[in-house]
């Protein structure tokens, strides 16, 4: 079947580089490190020199729409859960806090998706393992500093010190641990300046929006924003919330985009379930993106649902309530995945391209991502060049697809400027085009 294919590229511009927004504008540049932890012990999740950064403004203009409503809490605004972040020094300078832990209140389903790349971190061959062995866990520990990947047997080593302690700490099984690295590739954790951390983030996990912010600070590397947000919907006469945080700039490319996620839900839902949408929300987000072609070692993805929102229990993806809770979930995912991609190292553009018209889904995402990650499109949009003939190449050469589109269904649009038909160029506003893509 010959596809009937029409692509349509949206893009939103901004300037000074990636400082897009001034909301919570950060000003820790002119302050000392003032210390995240007072004399009582507890964390102080409001210090600006610790936790403050700008947001990504993923509730105000990348979250899709749908029958949800923006709340308050991040990671926290579903049930179950609480979080902390902490400064343990693991970064080579400033002052931001580096590492963050997710602890579920019960045993809390879970779903994760890693990188394909073959030099996997120590961290994401870790969190394999657990949860090929349970459908479940309760904690997740997260470091910024280091990637802990290309290590070697002493990096599998430290991961496993860290998950130990963590497992000791919280007194929770080790099987019920899972762990996340993020930082320069080929460094070990820092363990005399993480080991120390693991016991204060666990006596000082809540459930708060000011410590879902400053884990979701935390995390971040080279993001000037941070990139979180949470959502309710109604499913099955309970309200249900999603809510979640993630890291990525640089080394962004699908398969996946250099980037950590992490996603709560308060849904009862069956693993098998569970396990099958988030594949499909990830499928649809963060492996849809780019920046810059390259393929990070430590992707991960991990999703947690504590059953708690009081839902009869989803035991079925087809079924209205089990569509209503992906549909839900892939809009987290994508609000957070359009953020990586607009904090993108160096970027001043974000471009969304929208294939229709493909035999499957997965068609569609192969042409949109050959469309994105083309070089020669991007430098077009750069360049406010409304040249639409390197948009019809990228999408022509996309492989694999099951169906090859015929080049005479082609529709082409950029933004409102319907540039091909029927595989027949169409007179166009080159001038309103390239206005289009320096203002829009």
């Amino acid at each position: 079947m010959a596809l009937a294919a029409r692509a349509t590229i949206g893009a939103t511009r901004w300037t000074n580089e990636r400082t897009m927004t001034s909301r919570g504008r950060a000003r820790a540049s002119d302050r000392r490190a003032r210390g995240a932890v007072v004399a009582s012990g507890k964390i102080d999740f409001t210090d600006a020199g610790c936790f403050e950064l700008p947001y990504a403004p993923v509730a105000e203009a990348l979250l899709p729409e749908g029958p949800w409503k923006v709340v308050e809490g991040g990671v926290c605004a579903a049930k179950g859960f609480k979080v902390a972040g902490y400064k343990a020094g693991l970064r080579a300078k400033g002052t931001r806090a580096d590492c963050a832990l997710i602890v579920a209140d019960e045993d809390a389903t879970c779903a994760g998706i890693f990188t394909t790349n073959i030099m996997c971190a120590a961290p994401v061959t870790y969190c394999k393992k657990q949860l090929a062995g349970k459908p479940t866990a309760r904690a997740l520990l997260i470091n910024a500093g280091q990637a802990n990947a290309a290590t070697g047997d002493q990096g599998a080593a430290d991961a496993q010190a860290t998950a130990e302690e963590l497992s000791k700490s919280l007194g929770v099984a080790e099987e019920d641990i899972l762990l996340m690295s993020t930082g320069v590739i080929g460094k070990r954790i820092k363990l005399d300046k993480l080991m120390p951390a693991i016991p204060i983030l666990s006596a000082n996990v809540e459930s708060s929006t000011a410590a879902a912010n400053a884990a979701a600070t935390a995390i971040c590397t080279t993001d000037l924003v941070r990139k979180t947000v949470a959502i309710e919907v109604q499913i099955g006469g309970k309200t249900v919330c999603i809510g979640g945080m993630a890291k990525g700039s640089g080394m962004i490319h699908p398969n996946m985009a250099t980037m950590l996620g992490v996603v709560t839900c308060d849904a009862d839902v069956t693993p098998e379930v569970w396990r099958n949408i988030t594949s499909r929300a990830g499928a649809a987000s963060f492996n849809q993106i780019s920046v810059d072609g390259d393929t990070s070692t430590n992707d991960s993805l991990v999703c947690f649902a504590s059953g708690k929102a009081g839902n009869a229990k989803i035991t079925s993806v087809d079924s209205a309530e089990g569509k209503l809770l992906e549909q839900a979930l892939t809009a987290v995912c994508r609000g957070l995945a359009k953020a990586i991609a607009w904090d993108g190292e160096g970027a001043t553009c974000l471009i969304e391209c929208n294939v229709s018209g493909a035999a499957d889904d997965e068609d569609a995402r192969v042409i949109a991502r050959s469309v994105v990650c083309s070089s020669l499109a991007k430098a077009a949009i750069f360049g406010h060049d409304p040249n639409w003939g390197r948009l019809a190449c990228a999408a022509g050469y996309a492989a694999p697809v099951k169906n090859r589109f015929d080049q005479n269904d082609l529709k082409l649009s950029l933004g409102p400027h319907q540039l091909m038909d029927k595989g027949q160029p169409l007179d166009f506003d080159a001038v309103a085009a390239s206005r289009y893509l320096k203002e829009v």
